[in-house]
């Protein structure tokens, strides 16, 4: 029986941990399962969900039990994809060479931590329970929910393969962040399917999708020589590039105009306080990665190089985002706003 390592769960929480083997085999469950399911970046799951029960309490209608359904299926089935995703690409022998996912964090069964049946293992019993919550909330809401969980459930399994070998993996991205989490748990707590909750939160949606763009165009020379044809690898460098910076200006052009429609108060214009982390995230974008690790630059994080920084904005941009929608929504219900 293994001690709980909280100290490790800090560390997975907040970034993707190196480790040594012994270290693996020393580690609780826990500590397992949010090293494997690179807990760090579920937080981006729960702040979707959070902005569906946030929209939902803004139009009155909030409702626990359905939004913590939502939010435990939502975080499980990120998880489960996760764990999918080092499953399949071993599988299919893309992470062996020192490919780009083995240089930063623990890819388990590629440096041998854990064998393909312990990853079963962990994954079965992450998707049974974000199933289990998509089959609940089914039973509870009906209507939209069922077409809204095999929806789910198919970008799930297929996200890694074909989707990110076809260059629709960017796309599936914002799909799933902006309609599917945002749009879909707005309809699952109120019974209501909103197309300006779509619109509303499609900002942060859009900052989610430039997290695994800038991934992308990271390893886009490794990814092109396994042939996985990422949105950056068909793109080419520099105009990948110029996607990304794009829309990550959509972002905030969408809640400017979103205030100006009157849709938002202009409480949300808080996000502008993430342009100075935007400003550093535009210059990175437009230099070349170098060839080593800066001094400055935090080596847990290395080899990433724009995702880190399109994750500090996105991070900056959708904290700032949520707190100003809830003192927004806040205000409303106390008949202020």
């Amino acid at each position: 029986m293994h001690t709980l390592n909280f100290a490790v769960w800090r560390r997975a929480l907040g970034g993707v941990p190196r480790l040594h083997r012994e270290e693996w085999l020393g580690l609780d469950p826990i500590a397992r399962w949010l090293i494997a399911t690179r807990a760090a970046v579920l937080i981006m799951t729960f702040i979707s969900a959070a902005l569906a029960g946030i929209f939902a309490a803004r139009a009155g209608k909030f409702d626990l039990l359905p939004w913590a359904l939502t939010t435990l299926g939502l975080v499980m089935a990120h998880a489960t994809n996760n764990l999918l995703n080092d499953m399949t690409d071993y599988a299919r022998g893309v992470d062996r060479g020192n490919y780009y996912r083995a240089q930063y964090g623990v890819q388990p069964l590629e440096v041998g931590f854990w064998t393909m049946r312990d990853a079963w293992r962990y994954t079965l019993f992450t998707g049974a329970v974000a199933l289990a919550c998509g089959v609940a909330l089914v039973a509870l809401r009906g209507g939209l929910t069922l077409p809204l969980l095999v929806a789910g459930a198919f970008f799930v399994v297929a996200y890694t393969w074909p989707l990110k070998y076809i260059g629709l993996g960017e796309v599936a991205v914002i799909v799933v962040w902006g309609p599917l989490m945002i749009g879909g748990g707005y309809y699952v707590i109120t019974g209501e399917w909103d197309w300006n909750v779509v619109l509303g939160g499609l900002p942060y949606a859009l900052g989610t999708t430039m997290v695994i763009f800038g991934k992308h165009i990271d390893k886009r020379e490794a990814d092109r020589a396994r042939r996985i044809y990422t949105l950056p690898v068909l793109l080419g460098d520099r105009l990948a590039r110029a996607v990304a910076l794009a829309c990550m200006v959509l972002q905030y052009v969408l809640v400017v105009g979103l205030v100006l429609s009157g849709f938002f108060t202009p409480m949300l214009l808080v996000v502008l306080l993430a342009l100075r982390t935007f400003a550093l995230t535009w210059r990175m974008f437009q230099l070349p990665k170098p060839a080593q690790r800066p001094d400055w630059f935090p080596a847990d994080a290395w080899p990433t190089w724009l995702a880190a920084f399109a994750f500090a904005h996105n991070r900056a941009f959708g904290l700032l985002f949520l707190a100003g929608l809830l003192v927004e929504t806040l205000l409303k219900l106390a008949g202020v706003a």
